[in-house]
Formats: C-alpha cells, sequence, structure tokens
C-alpha cells in the first residue's frame, strides 16, 4: 500500500477527532506539476502507437493467412488437431482485440463496481465538480463516458448524434430512477474542460458504468466498452469484502485482454472512523485484494498490487473540493476523523494514476501487446513447424500404404466367398433346431393348458355380456400366459445361440488367426455397430391368437343333472364314439396343417363320419325329450307291479334328494368350472392346429435375425472393399496435397521468424529506453 503521500490538503479542517490532520499540516505542499506537451511522453506515445500498429497490421493480414491456409487442410488428413485449429482461429480473434486497442486515439480508464459504491462520486472527485449522478440506489443506468475538451465550456452528447446538450442534461439521461432514462447499453459522452482536471489534459477518457450486479449481460458490456480500455478502477465497498461478483467481472476481462491494468479503491473508509479495530479490517482487506490481483488474476507481482489499492472516501473529497471552489469565507464541510489520511490518499491515488498515464503510457499500452504479439508469432511458428513434420511423416506413410491396400484387396475378396458358404449351412441348422424346440414346447404347453385356464381368476356370471368380456380377458389371459411361458422355456436358449451365431459371425470377420482379416482396422469398429448391445435378449415372437382361434367357442353352461335321461344318453352315445373310435370303426378325422390359424381345413373323410355321428346324437336326445314323460309313466307302472310302492318310494326319494343336491351344489363356481373345461378341450383341439405353423413361424424369425445380421457384415465388407479400391486411387492425389501443404508452412514458418524479428526491434527502440 502506498505510505508516502507526497500532495497536501488544501485549506480544509479536518472533522472532529481529526488528530492525524495535525501532523499532515506540517507537510511540505507538493508544487503544482505544469503540463507541457512538447516535453510529454506521449509524444514518445504517438510515435510508438504508429509503429507498433504497422506491425499489427502485418500481424493480422499474417493470421489471416495462416487461418485461411489451416480451412483449406481437409480434416481427414490428421494434419491439425481441432483444439490446433481452434487456438490458431482464436489468434485471429485476440490480434483485432488488439488492433481496436491500439487504433484509439486516448488512453481510455473504465470504472466499474456494485451498485452504489461509489464509482460516479469517485468521478465526480477527480472532476471536482457534481456532473454524473450518484447517491443512494441504481443512480447511474447508462454508460457515462467523459472526454477533455479544449475552452470552457461542458457540455454533453448521446451516442453519435453529435448533438449538443447541456451538463445538467446528464441527471435525467443516465440516473437510472429518472422516467427518460436511456437503455443501459447506451453511452452519454460528457465533454468536460482539460483546464478542470489535468488528467484529462493527454486525452485520457473516464468511463463511468451502471452496477455489475444488476445486470446479466456481463459479457456484452465487456465486449462493447472494455476491450479498448487502458485502465480498470475498481470501486469497492469498504464496508464489506470484495464480492464474487467483482471478481467475476475481472475474470471475464482477463480471458479476452492480456493483463489488463487494475487499480482497486475501497470507498467510504470514512465509515470506519470510529472502529477500534479499523487498523485490522484496514489489513484484510489489503491482503484479500492483493490475493485476488496476484493470486487469482495472476495480473501482477505483489509489490505493483500493494501500489494499486487506496482506501479513500470520495464523497469526502468531492465536499472538500466542492468547498475549496466556493467564495471565501463560505462554511467548511464537516467530515468524519481522519478526514486528511484519506484525502491525502485520495491525492496519492491521483498522482499514481497521473504518472501511470504519463510516465508509463508506452509500457501500459504496447509492452504487453509487443510481447503478445512475440507469443502470437511464436505460437504459429511452433505450429507449423509441427504441421510441417507431420505432413511429411504422413506422406511416407501413404506411400506404403497404397502397396498394402492392393494387396489386401484381393485377400479379402477370395475369402469372403468361403465365408457366406459356411454360415449358410450354421444358419439353416440352427433354424431346424429351433423349429424342432418350439413344436416340443408348444405341445407340452397345450397339455398344460388346464392350469392355465383354472389360474384365470375374472369375475364369472352367467349372463351373456359378462360371459362376452369374460371370454375376452380368458382369450388374452391364456394368449399371454402361453406366450411367456415359451419365452420363459426357449427364449434363453434361442438368445444365446443367436449371440453366439453372431459372434462367430464378427469374429470370423476379425479373427486373424483363422483367415485373413476381412474388415480394415480403422472400421472394425463398425462390426459392433452392426450388434448394438440390447438392453434385453433377442426375443422369439409367438403370435397365438386365441381371440381369432377360439371365436368359435359356444359355452354349454345350463343345468343338467347328472342321471338324467339327457344326460344318460349324451353320456352313452360319447362312450360309444370313443369305443367305435378305438376299435377303428370310425376313422379319427386326420387335420392338415391349415394355411394360417384362422383356417382350419379338417379332412372331408374324416368330417362326414363326425357329422354323421353327431345327427344321431342330436336325434336320440330330442326322442328321449320329447318322450321322457311318456316313458316315465311307463317305467313307474311297471316298477311298481314288479317291485312294490315302498322300494319306489325309497328310490324315488333318494333320486329326488341327489337332484335336489346337484341343483343346489350348480352354483356361480361350478358353472365357471364347466365353463373352462369347455373351454379347455376347444382351445386344445384349436391350438394343436397350429403347432406346426407356429413353429415354423418361430424358426422364420431366428433366420430372419442370423440372416440380417450375417447380410450387415457382408455389406460391411463390400463397402471395406470399395473403399479400400476407392483409396488406392486417391492415396497418390493425397501425397501431392500433402507436398503442397508441406510447402505453404514452411513459407509461413519463415514468415513468422520475420515479424519477431520486428517486434523485437520495436521493443528495443520504444520499450528498453523508457525502462
Amino acid at each position: 500500500m502506498s505510505g508516502k503521500i507526497s500532495r497536501s490538503l488544501s485549506t480544509a479542517p479536518a472533522g472532529p477527532g481529526g488528530g492525524d490532520g495535525d501532523a499532515a499540516a506540517e507537510r511540505e505542499p507538493a508544487p503544482k506539476r505544469q503540463h507541457s506537451p512538447s516535453s510529454s511522453p506521449l509524444q514518445v506515445f504517438v510515435k510508438a502507437k504508429k509503429r507498433i500498429n504497422d506491425i499489427y497490421d502485418s500481424i493480422d493480414g499474417y493470421v489471416l493467412d495462416v487461418v485461411r491456409f489451416v480451412n483449406n487442410i481437409p480434416t481427414d488428413k490428421d494434419l491439425l488437431t481441432a483444439d490446433q485449429a481452434e487456438n490458431i482461429q482464436a489468434l485471429q480473434k485476440k490480434v483485432k482485440g488488439i488492433k481496436e486497442v491500439l487504433a484509439r486515439n486516448h488512453m481510455k480508464v473504465a470504472f466499474f463496481g456494485r451498485t452504489s459504491n461509489g464509482k460516479s462520486s469517485v468521478i465526480n472527485a477527480m472532476l471536482r465538480d457534481k456532473v454524473l449522478p450518484s447517491g443512494m440506489g441504481h443512480t447511474t443506468h447508462c454508460f457515462l463516458q467523459v472526454e477533455g475538451v479544449d475552452g470552457d465550456e461542458a457540455f454533453l452528447t448521446v451516442g453519435d448524434d453529435g448533438q449538443r446538450r447541456s451538463v445538467e442534461s446528464v441527471a435525467q439521461l443516465g440516473h437510472a430512477l429518472h422516467k427518460e432514462k436511456l437503455d443501459e447499453s447506451a453511452v452519454v459522452y460528457v465533454h468536460w474542460p482539460k483546464q478542470r482536471c489535468h488528467l484529462l489534459r493527454d486525452d485520457v477518457v473516464f468511463v463511468d458504468s451502471p452496477g455489475i450486479d444488476v445486470t446479466q449481460g456481463l459479457d456484452a458490456w465487456i465486449d462493447a466498452h472494455c476491450l479498448d480500455a487502458d485502465v480498470f478502477v475498481l470501486v469497492a465497498n469498504a464496508e464489506s469484502t470484495l464480492m464474487q461478483t467483482e471478481k467475476n467481472f475481472f475474470h471475464k476481462v482477463s480471458e479476452r485482454l492480456s493483463s489488463p491494468n487494475i487499480f482497486i479503491l475501497q470507498n467510504r473508509w470514512d465509515q470506519t472512523a470510529n472502529e477500534p479495530e479499523f487498523v485490522e479490517v484496514r489489513q484484510q482487506h489489503l491482503e484479500r485484494t492483493v490475493a485476488f490481483l496476484v493470486d487469482e488474476l495472476g495480473v501482477m507481482t505483489r509489490a505493483q498490487a500493494e501500489k494499486r489499492v487506496f482506501f479513500v472516501s470520495a464523497k469526502e473529497c468531492l465536499l472538500q473540493r466542492l468547498a475549496e471552489s466556493r467564495a471565501p469565507g463560505a462554511l467548511p464541510p464537516v467530515l468524519a476523523e481522519g478526514f486528511q489520511s484519506r484525502f491525502f490518499e485520495f491525492q496519492e491515488f491521483e498522482r499514481r494514476f497521473e504518472e501511470c498515464i504519463s510516465k508509463s503510457a508506452v509500457q501500459t499500452k504496447f509492452e504487453q501487446h509487443t510481447q503478445r504479439g512475440k507469443s502470437i508469432a511464436s505460437d504459429l511458428q511452433t505450429a507449423l513447424s509441427g504441421l510441417y513434420d507431420r505432413a511429411q511423416a504422413i506422406r511416407a506413410e501413404k506411400a506404403t500404404k497404397r502397396s498394402k491396400t492392393k494387396a489386401r484387396i484381393e485377400s479379402t475378396d477370395q475369402q469372403l466367398n468361403a465365408l457366406i458358404e459356411s454360415m449358410k449351412d450354421k444358419i439353416y441348422a440352427m433354424t431346424d433346431d429351433v423349429e424342432r424346440k418350439v413344436a416340443v414346447a408348444l405341445g407340452e404347453e397345450i397339455r398344460r393348458l388346464s392350469a392355465l385356464v383354472d389360474a384365470f381368476s375374472a369375475p364369472f356370471h352367467p349372463d351373456p355380456l359378462v360371459i362376452s368380456v369374460y371370454k375376452r380377458e380368458l382369450h388374452a389371459h391364456v394368449e399371454a400366459g402361453l406366450g411367456s411361458n415359451l419365452k420363459s422355456r426357449l427364449s434363453d436358449a434361442v438368445a444365446t445361440n443367436i449371440q453366439s451365431n453372431q459372434a462367430e459371425m464378427t469374429g470370423k470377420l476379425l479373427n486373424a488367426e483363422r483367415m485373413t482379416q476381412l474388415v480394415p482396422e480403422e472400421k472394425r469398429h463398425l462390426v459392433n455397430s452392426l450388434l448394438p448391445p440390447r438392453r434385453e435378449p433377442f426375443q422369439v415372437l409367438y403370435r397365438i391368437n386365441c381371440d381369432n382361434l377360439c371365436s368359435d367357442f359356444q359355452e354349454d353352461i345350463q343345468f343338467r343333472f347328472t342321471l338324467g335321461v339327457t344326460s344318460l344318453v349324451r353320456r352313452y352315445l360319447g362312450s360309444a364314439q370313443h369305443g367305435l373310435s378305438m376299435l377303428g370303426l370310425i376313422d379319427q378325422p386326420t387335420r392338415s396343417i391349415p394355411a394360417t390359424p384362422r383356417t382350419p381345413e379338417p379332412d372331408k373323410a374324416g368330417g362326414a363320419a363326425g357329422d354323421d355321428l353327431a345327427l344321431i346324437r342330436r336325434l336320440a336326445v330330442s326322442t328321449v325329450g320329447s318322450q321322457g314323460a311318456v316313458a316315465g309313466v311307463l317305467v313307474a307302472g311297471f316298477l311298481l307291479r314288479m317291485v312294490g310302492w315302498r322300494l319306489i318310494a325309497v328310490t324315488a326319494g333318494v333320486y329326488g334328494s341327489l337332484y335336489v343336491y346337484e341343483r343346489l351344489t350348480y352354483t356361480n363356481q361350478a358353472r365357471e368350472r364347466r365353463f373352462k373345461r369347455q373351454y379347455v378341450e376347444h382351445a386344445t383341439r384349436k391350438l394343436r392346429l397350429i403347432v406346426d405353423l407356429t413353429s415354423a413361424n418361430c424358426s422364420h424369425q431366428v433366420q430372419q435375425e442370423l440372416s440380417g445380421t450375417f447380410a450387415r457384415l457382408c455389406h460391411l465388407v463390400d463397402e471395406s472393399i470399395g473403399d479400400m479400391r476407392g483409396e488406392v486411387s486417391q492415396l497418390d492425389t493425397e501425397i501431392a496435397e500433402l507436398d503442397a501443404v508441406a510447402g505453404s508452412a514452411k513459407t509461413l514458418r519463415n514468415k513468422a521468424s520475420y515479424l519477431a524479428s520486428q517486434l523485437a526491434a520495436f521493443a528495443a527502440s520504444y520499450l528498453t529506453d523508457i525502462s
């Protein structure tokens, strides 16, 4: 921190308790320094500026040539990485930014800080008048640029309109609380007489900004107003520590500019006048601020940083200077204890600030740009040398690769034909095995169909509408159950076989021990992409449409007494039919495999025998039903004569009791059991018709999966062969292109050395003498 203060306070008494003011009063006042244009170091600055601008014009053209050269290099040549290309293109933007800074005719000082930290008050104190809006809250709404102007009249302009306005109107144009405020990205130019502020005499301008904590567009601010700033003044609030918002802003600035020149003012230091530990607070602020400049930003050394931090009260300085400009005899402002020390420190800040501009203008403006120019030339020279070496190495590789590629094309074509014949036999063998396994598994599931149907537990009711819904749900249950059971029995085995065959296909393509590699090394990763990892193994789709297959199912759930005449006749006829079938007197119908599960076509001879037997059954049942009453009376009369009425009564009672018991126990659950039993019998017949069709369908799916995989692999090999043939025809052209790239890289590399020598000569002429 600046400890020696060489400037004295002009006739201003200290505030109450200003003990350090007495000691300050004993110091000799520093004489006012005269500004002489002829002796100003800025004359050297003008010459140096013209020279370095000429050099950077050459650098800009050179970088543009390099960028065009890099953009014309094919990306597939592997001569330049993407990061290297981006770094070279970024240099073009960097050079343009430096040229924009060098093209200005003045030194620009930007004041930044959070809202109400006192940025405008600092500028007002330096201008010795209350020109810029200041006060409580978010006062500065737009950018205000203060420039020196010849003459005694101060005025302002807005943007590029050129219209002169009174300085008083800045209060309504730049004040955030006024209704007619400008957009926060707008710039108001305040033209202030040079003789009223010695810092404006050498074309130095001040830029006041809105609070960096009230707007999100910091990047746009930096691009629009900060890229051409030579000095940044951060006005911080001494009542709090340095905030992350302020740090983030200067991190963004340092990303765009090489080593920004920063001063930090800890404003409102008068608020600590009555604090007993203000010395410790000052030391804490100093350490944290220096750590930010040195450790985080890395823009200066610790010794330099300690000379760039000041503890001031801009409001007190402004009040004191306004009091100095009043008529003699006016009452001085009442200021806090320790005002002289703070005022001296503000003057010290102004002195060091003026010294930085007047004595070190060339170094401040050009030294870092000279070093940056050397760095740019060195980086490009290194990149171009590496590019030249890689071009020569790749050219040699291309020549060797051409001879190997031609020999490989013939070998690949022969091995592919042998592989195709081998894999065809394996695919056919596997599809036959899958078809057999599916047929066996489906037959076993059909035999266990009753258990699957019994597991169905939807509500049952004899109402026709409910039964219709019940059928649909039962169809879906059976279809899902059969599919799930078949998957659990077969899917793992089928998926394992498919994966092993697919792995064998890719292995034969890539296994160098068994045969010559069919896929080039640079495309071997595409083989795995043709077999993307599945979340689940390959699943065979078992298409069993029970809804259509059992659409002709008609249930019979009416109550029928087991010992009733009709039931006995039906049972007898059924047993008779079964006996005849067992004896071979009635041919069992032989079903052929239908074209689809919906259209089974039974054998015509067997169908005719079944139709005749069904007709006999219906006639017998109808005859018994129509004549049952007469037969019952005749049988009762016969038995009455033969065995007596007691036995008949007992028999009738037992018969009636059985009927009543069976009738009472024929509940809804009994109907459901009969319904399921009938459904199982019907579905079993239907499902047996589609066993062969389903197994053939599953084997076809497996064949499609394996054939599709092998076809994609073969297509990849064919593409590789075509690529190799095209590669051979392009290698000669690529070798010629590499020769051209190497020649251009060598020429541009030599030009980088020339530009570096120009910058070294500039540094020797202008920077060494000043230092």
